[in-house]
């Protein structure tokens, strides 16, 4: 993938001048035909200059920061156990979201506060201020209110439901800041510390769309901070189209009513029609999924039901593949309900809602963005060579808008996300953290 090289500042400008000057030194190189330098000498060695993260990592406090990083160690332990026993199921993430407020602020933030969806905001001021870096963890899990969320220890793993995704995240979103103010960086562009809310599940992003919406703060460029693999950075957003479909009729006793219109028939007609078309969809060409992830409806066994519902999940990055799931999937809900309405013996026909739920808007980062060049840098800095991958994530929203968004890694070993062992293996943990501040020191122009 082709990136272009971030403009240049006094830092990128001084890295260039060294190498010039090494360039020009090797006149008498055997790539030479004469006492001059060759266009091809000079190509390479543009190549070869520092880029702006490489001259940003041999700085003396970076480095320092970096050794402060790996002594977090059981500081962060603590946060992550402390944060995942509090729970935070979807749309009642209140409580955990006080906790990142009390803790940003000892960590010496003074501007956090909660906006009207919820999420908890920290602003760290630049010299100029002239542009805004925001760093996103989301403060949400899957896991619904009554779930036991304590951890539990075996070795150097930690088991509890969220507790990788996306505690761990707030985790990093806390040590960015320690460093941060533990070395006094300055930077030009203020930054934009979010533990944002919604965005798992039926939540659908709300408070990330909050964020962007008219009025809202100015965000220039967008670090998320979740998925578990050092290496994944998410520059393409998966799109997907929810919905809870309702199929209602008059029910009824299921041996007196027989012959009645049957909700159940008629949602198992949708599903069985939709899978049939969906396939000849996702079979080929880029990814794209369906799944009827919740079914429900009726009172008791010897009853017609009077409704029958289910929620279903249509996901792809391509747009169009998108559209034509959406197309098959609504076209499959009429024809059940014609179907069904035409079999019965009796009664009145059945109706269908078809309300949507969610929808994630897909796309895909700009490949010349220098946000994905300082990230990419980042990570070959630590020796970490990164994929770039697709997913849906907090930076599905700014991605759709066009503005500079990728999604990385919180860091460590993470297994079993969304389910009741979810489990965070504490292994070269900190990398992660010195990955996303070396990258967000570049972006946001280190003094």
């Amino acid at each position: 993938m082709m990136i272009k090289r971030q403009p240049f500042n006094k830092r990128t400008a001084a890295a260039l001048t060294k190498g010039l000057a090494a360039a020009l030194a090797l006149g008498g190189c055997a790539h030479n035909t004469g006492s001059g330098t060759s266009a091809a000498d000079v190509s390479a060695t543009m190549e070869a200059v520092p880029s702006p993260v490489d001259a940003l990592a041999v700085d003396p406090k970076v480095k320092a920061a970096f050794a402060t990083i790996e002594g977090m160690n059981e500081t962060n332990i603590d946060r992550l156990i402390t944060l995942t026993e509090i729970p935070a199921p979807p749309f009642m993430e209140e409580a955990r979201a006080a906790a990142l407020v009390e803790m940003l602020k000892a960590a010496g933030l003074d501007d956090v506060s909660t906006d009207e969806s919820g999420n908890v905001i920290a602003r760290r001021p630049g010299k100029t201020g002239e542009r805004t870096i925001a760093v996103v963890a989301h403060i949400d899990t899957v896991f619904p209110e009554g779930t036991d969320v304590t951890v539990r220890r075996e070795g150097n793993t930690y088991f509890a439901p969220g507790i990788g995704d996306n505690t761990r995240g707030l985790v990093v979103l806390l040590s960015l800041v320690d460093a941060l103010q533990a070395h006094k960086f300055e930077t030009a562009a203020d930054i934009l510390f979010v533990g944002s809310v919604g965005e798992e599940g039926l939540g659908d992003l709300r408070g990330v769309r909050h964020l962007f919406r008219d009025g809202g703060p100015k965000i220039d460029s967008f670090i998320a901070i979740d998925g578990g693999s050092d290496d994944r950075v998410v520059t393409e957003a998966v799109g997907s189209n929810r919905y809870r479909v309702t199929f209602s009729g008059p029910g009824g006793h299921s041996y007196g009513a027989f012959g009645r219109a049957h909700p159940h028939q008629a949602l198992s007609e949708t599903i069985v029609g939709f899978t049939k078309a969906a396939r000849r969809i996702t079979d080929d060409g880029p990814k794209a999924t369906f799944s009827v992830g919740r079914i429900g409806g009726g009172t008791s066994v010897n009853s017609i039901p009077f409704t029958s519902w289910m929620e279903i999940d249509m996901r792809s990055a391509e747009p169009e593949k998108l559209a034509k799931l959406d197309a098959a999937f609504q076209k499959a809900v009429q024809n059940a309900l014609e179907k069904e309405n035409k079999n019965r013996l009796e009664g009145d026909g059945l109706t269908v809602e078809v309300k949507s739920v969610g929808q994630r808007p897909p796309g895909r980062s700009d490949p010349d963005a220098g946000l994905l060049a300082n990230v990419r840098g980042a990570l070959q800095h630590l020796g970490i060579e990164p994929r770039f991958v697709a997913s849906s994530t907090d930076a599905n929203i700014p991605i759709s808008l066009g503005i500079p968004a990728v999604t990385i890694s919180r860091g460590g070993v993470s297994k079993n996300a969304h389910a009741p062992n979810e489990s965070w293996e504490n292994v070269d943990a900190h990398l992660a953290i010195q990955a996303v501040l070396l990258a967000l020191l570049t972006e946001a122009e280190m003094e």
